[in-house]
């Protein structure tokens, strides 16, 4: 059953929009469709995803727990656009939504309202600091009745360096956070212009060579799937840091469950993992349950609820631009 919708009998006949989200963006969206459409809070639920959009003239996708696939879009014979309240969309069949005409936006087309919002790069640096100072297994050992301060040695993050695989927004938060903490930042992005001054520019390989921390913050695309290979683990520091909180496809997670399993890795943390949300039997899922040095967050980053009434706001917004449109 859906969670919610708009009961108002004057809007029988508006655009009927799907909404997959939190509670707070689907009032965000309601007050922003306000007459132009009916909201209908959905279930991320691929079954009822797919029920839902047969009748459907837009989604606005707050959730990205459910992938849109192709036989979803044939079926959807009314939806014009899908707005995602986030940067990335690929977990939609791009190429049948463009074959039917079907329009994705996406808040990479909102630098100005994205670069105020912090969440994400404020969950990557609490992975940095839980990583660096064992945080986690440090207080599941009091919790048990323990107080043995010596098997928690923290890493001193002044006078390390942060590498930084992407250098745009998120990249540039992560750089005035370790400049704060008396860190040294790297990093690289052929896509950054003009360069921040808070960071030293260097190539792939010499940032992972450089980095007591490497942190990614990239998009997922076809030049960035595997970016972070087998050959970058093998050149990071031994007793180096991993974060990622970009996507989980952008590393190969085989060779990084190696070089925890080697000790090449001090530690990790992913706010990402490939396939998710499915990730019962993921091989880093079950080396976690089994090892403190690998933390795993639900790819909450950018859930906070005053950052999602923002932008799915703004995803609405796109939705009323394409539903006025001829």
């Amino acid at each position: 059953m859906p969670l919610g919708s708009d009961q108002d009998p004057k809007v029988g006949t508006l655009p009927h929009i799907v909404y997959l989200g939190p509670p707070e963006g689907f009032h965000a969206v309601s007050l922003a469709l306000d007459k132009a459409a009916k909201a209908e809070h959905v279930g991320a639920e691929a079954s009822l995803v797919a029920s839902a959009l047969m009748q459907a003239d837009g989604l606005i996708d707050a959730s990205m727990r459910v992938k849109i696939t192709g036989e979803m879009l044939r079926s959807a014979s009314h939806l014009r656009i899908i707005s995602c309240a986030t940067t990335g969309s690929d977990h939609i069949a791009r190429e049948e939504a463009a074959s039917r005409g079907i329009e994705i936006r996406t808040l990479r087309e909102d630098p100005e309202l994205l670069r105020d919002l912090t969440p994400a790069a404020e969950l990557s640096w609490a992975l940095v600091m839980a990583c660096a100072r064992r945080l986690v297994p440090a207080v599941a050992h009091v919790k048990d009745g323990n107080w043995q301060r010596e098997q928690f040695p923290g890493i001193m993050l002044r006078g390390r360096t942060l590498g930084l695989v992407g250098c745009g927004r998120i990249g540039q938060w992560m750089a005035r956070y370790a400049t704060a903490f008396g860190m040294r930042v790297v990093g690289c992005d052929p896509h950054v212009d003009p360069w921040p001054s808070t960071i030293e520019r260097a190539t792939l390989l010499e940032v992972a060579e450089q980095a007591d921390v490497l942190s990614v913050h990239v998009h997922l695309s076809d030049t960035t799937r595997g970016l972070i290979s087998a050959e970058i683990f093998d050149h990071m520091r031994a007793g180096s840091i991993f974060i990622n909180t970009s996507r989980g496809a952008v590393a190969d997670e085989a060779a990084l469950l190696k070089a925890l399993e080697s000790g090449r890795l001090a530690a990790a943390g992913l706010d990402v993992i490939e396939g998710e949300p499915q990730i019962e039997g993921h091989p880093l899922l079950h080396y976690a349950r089994a090892n403190d040095n690998l933390l795993i967050t639900p790819h909450c980053g950018g859930y906070s609820p005053d950052a999602v009434r923002l932008v799915c706001r703004r995803a609405a917004e796109k939705v009323v631009e394409r539903l006025k449109a001829p």
